[in-house]
């Protein structure tokens, strides 16, 4: 009877410890606040080539350079594919954001960041940040669009804290 007492108490210790491991686990993509050991660009993602200053792609708030011209095709067909193997390798992308992916307010400075997934993304305050952690596919397509207009998140977000 001990024996089996022993054995049941085993037991839901490692189901309640494999449910905690599952719990923590999570599909969302990994945001990382403290940068690793990163590395300017100096090949280029898709042939693996040495860059050419002269060839890039600006996407998502990236400049991306290029071996040749023809590697922009391919990196816009699946830009993800690229910025995943970068940040693998530790690559950090030249930043040429003018504006804060969320609220659309022009970037006085580029302080508050986070990297994403190869991609070094500025905000204008930690507001949004959450909001980018919350959707990133969202605001990650924005940043190829025209941002000289008012985003509907500037329009709906108190921004009193900014000056």
């Amino acid at each position: 009877m001990r024996s089996l007492k022993h054995s049941l108490t085993a037991l839901a210790l490692i189901l309640g410890l494999a449910v905690t491991i599952k719990a923590g686990d999570t599909s969302e993509p990994k945001v990382s606040e403290t940068p690793k050991d990163l590395k300017n660009q100096v090949i280029c993602p898709v042939m693996g080539g040495k860059i050419d200053s002269t060839f890039y792609t600006d996407i998502q708030g990236q400049r991306v350079y290029h071996c040749c011209p023809m590697c922009s095709a391919k990196l816009k067909a699946d830009p993800d594919k690229y910025f995943k193997k970068a940040a693998e390798q530790g690559v950090l992308f030249e930043n040429i954001q003018t504006t804060c992916p969320v609220s659309g307010e022009k970037l006085d400075n580029k302080s508050i960041f986070i990297d994403y997934e190869g991609r070094r993304i500025a905000f204008c305050c930690d507001k949004c940040v959450s909001k980018f952690k919350a959707n990133p596919t969202k605001y990650l397509s924005r940043m190829d669009e025209d941002n000289t207009a008012e985003s509907e998140d500037m329009k709906t977000m108190d921004h009193g804290d900014h000056h």
